[in-house]
Parts: structure tokens; sequence; C-alpha cells
């Protein structure tokens, strides 16, 4: 899992698809996270969506996450605040885990 830590933040690097069938986590790939999200890549319209997914999957408010780099692109950096990167990684691994 690509990810820098703060005190209580952490950068996630991810990359997107939009416009997908559903919103999911798909898991890791070569260490950069899968998501999928329903909304288009229109005025920032899949960078809430991913932001909202962040957040319900990680229990964290959707305040949050932000997207801190790619805000035009599918490959994207997040920071997740209120939460360490270990916590992430772990929270983020049983939710893949549980979808198989």
């Amino acid at each position: 899992m690509r990810t820098k830590a703060a005190a209580d933040a952490a950068l996630v690097t991810l990359r997107v698809q939009p416009r997908a069938s559903r919103n999911e986590i798909v898991g890791w790939r070569a260490g950069i996270l899968a998501v999928r999200v329903t909304a288009p890549p229109v005025e920032g319209e899949a960078n809430r969506a991913v932001a909202a997914l962040l957040a319900r999957s990680l229990g964290v408010a959707p305040s949050a996450v932000t997207v801190v780099r790619g805000e035009r692109g599918r490959d994207k950096v997040v920071r997740v605040t209120g939460i360490g990167a270990g916590e992430i990684q772990a929270r983020l691994a049983r939710l893949v885990e549980d979808r198989r």
C-alpha cells in the first residue's frame, strides 16, 4: 500500500474508474488502491463519490477525505484525517477480504 503518514492523517494512492456499474473498492494492484464509482468524471462528481465511498468504508466523516492530487485524472492521492496509515490498511484489507 502506498501511503505516507502524518500524526493522524495518511495519504493513499488510488486508481479510479468512473462511470462503473457500482461503487466499490476493488482491492490493491501494485500498491495502488483500485476504486470504482458510478459518477461521471464531470465537475468533480467522481471525486465526491470517491471521497464518500472511502469515508463510508473507513468509518470516518466525509469531510475527513480530501483529494490532494489528481483531481482531473484517474490516478489520485487522497488525504484521510483522523485515522493512521496502519488502521487504514487494516480496515481496507478486511473490506476487500469480506468481498471475496
